[in-house]
């Protein structure tokens, strides 16, 4: 019989929504590159692992919160490290938002989200080499998707008991379109930004926002790539084909709503909120710029016609 916290991991199973993002002046420069940095696999195996740890030791070494916060963590360093050589494309659904606003040619998106699965895939394998023995020791041998004992959460997600199939398609729609309305304002640097360096920082709170609100029904996936890579992984690595019918069949919902909820949450932003930026923002962040600039003026060499208002107004 599971106790209420193992009851918990299983709802929230592997918390890494990998979907962040680092575009800013990058994108649609025609500068970013072909393929996404597969160095990001540490980051993956960084998500992965917390699980693989609070699952492995009875949740003695890491809880629901461990778990979250690792994947938040995960991406952060994912965007320092890779932001500036391809825009640390972790996720199709970021990837497809950045086409739809034309910011990512197309023909490239494809090739992106294969990459992302890919990488997915391989940081399930070093997962699953870190944890061989604590994953035999803990399940005797025996990989099962379901039960006391299951540990196919540790790499892709699995829904809570209650949910339904056309809930939890609601569930990755909305939280995916959070996701990318979050991320479109974070790097929108019309609205109030961040300062310089500090997005990855943004991103990974925003995750970890939105996996503490809206991660007990499925683990909040979010990204296609973060979930059918381990899937597939797992399939070929002795859990089986129940990691398909589990679930009633979930294994689409992660994969397809992501997707929907990036289209919703790219047409969402721009609508009601990048539309309606002022012609140009300069003004504002002029008039900032000048008072901060003003003040480390010494009062002697400012001149009766100094203005706060941005150069040339």
């Amino acid at each position: 019989m599971q106790t209420e916290g193992a009851a918990t991991r299983d709802r929230v199973s592997s918390p890494w929504p990998l979907c962040s993002s680092w575009q800013k002046s990058r994108a649609g420069s025609g500068s970013e590159a072909s393929w996404p940095d597969s160095a990001w696999q540490s980051f993956w195996l960084i998500t992965q692992g917390a699980v693989a740890q609070a699952v492995t030791s009875e949740e003695t070494k890491g809880n629901f919160f461990t778990m979250f916060l690792a994947g938040a963590l995960a991406v952060m360093v994912a965007i320092y490290v890779g932001g500036n050589v391809s825009g640390a494309h972790l996720n199709p659904a970021f990837s497809l938002a950045m086409c739809l606003l034309g910011r990512l040619p197309w023909a490239k998106l494809p090739i992106y989200s294969l990459v992302q699965i890919l990488s997915a895939f391989c940081a399930s394998g070093a997962t699953y080499a870190l944890y061989y023995d604590a994953l035999q020791n803990y399940t005797g041998g025996n990989l099962t998707v379901t039960g006391p004992k299951e540990t196919a959460s540790i790499f892709a997600t699995y829904p809570a008991p209650y949910l339904s199939l056309n809930n939890g398609f609601l569930d990755q729609v909305l939280g995916t379109a959070v996701l990318i309305v979050g991320i479109l304002a974070i790097l929108d640097t019309r609205n109030k930004g961040v300062p310089a360096g500090l997005e990855p920082m943004a991103v990974a709170l925003l995750i970890l926002a939105i996996g503490l609100s809206m991660g007990a029904n499925c683990g909040y996936p979010l990204n296609p790539a973060r979930d059918l890579g381990p899937r597939i992984f797992t399939y070929v690595a002795g859990w089986g084909p129940e990691v398909f019918s589990a679930g009633n069949g979930w294994w689409w919902v992660p994969v397809l709503a992501p997707m929907v909820g990036a289209t919703l949450g790219t047409a969402t932003y721009q609508l009601l909120v990048a539309l309606h930026h002022p012609e140009s923002s300069e003004p504002a962040q002029g008039l900032v710029l000048a008072q901060y600039k003003d003040l480390e003026t010494p009062a002697s060499t400012q001149t009766p016609q100094q203005s706060y208002l941005p150069h040339g107004h």
